[in-house]
């Protein structure tokens, strides 16, 4: 709803135990005790057990494509997207510039990129006012 990125995980590959660690970063950003679908394609990496118990765990509802048609993981993509044309415009020299650089890039898209699609608000804006919306009731 916020288009707010909550978790990400810098990695070599994409294994489960990678992208576990990018679900319980979101998980722990959390701010609103509202039931959760989690969506996503059909990687094996989502797929896995060990990623499914983390979403049972914590009370989420898994949700996939029906197959592999990117348009099913539209707002997934188009966040990608913007993430790599928008901000990852240097190539860096190594792993550690590379996180530094993304967590900037998260930053400033939560932050400070308006969304034509949250009437030119950011995602942090949204996101806050939410949570606090779903909070007091």
């Amino acid at each position: 709803y916020s288009r707010k990125i909550m978790g990400y995980k810098l990695s070599d590959d994409m294994s489960s135990e990678n992208v576990v660690q990018a679900l319980k970063m979101a998980i722990q950003n959390r701010k609103s005790t509202l039931p959760l679908i989690h969506h996503s394609d059909r990687g094996l990496q989502y797929c896995s057990k060990i990623y499914q118990e983390v979403l049972v765990k914590n009370g989420i509802t898994p949700s996939m494509t029906d197959g592999y048609d990117c348009y099913q993981n539209a707002l997934a993509e188009r966040i990608n997207g913007i993430l790599k044309n928008e901000f990852l415009i240097y190539k860096c020299k190594d792993g550690q510039t590379l996180g530094k650089l993304i967590k900037t890039a998260i930053e400033t898209y939560n932050a400070k990129r308006p969304h034509l699609s949250l009437m030119m608000k950011t995602p942090n804006f949204i996101h806050e006012k939410t949570s606090q919306v779903n909070l007091t009731g």
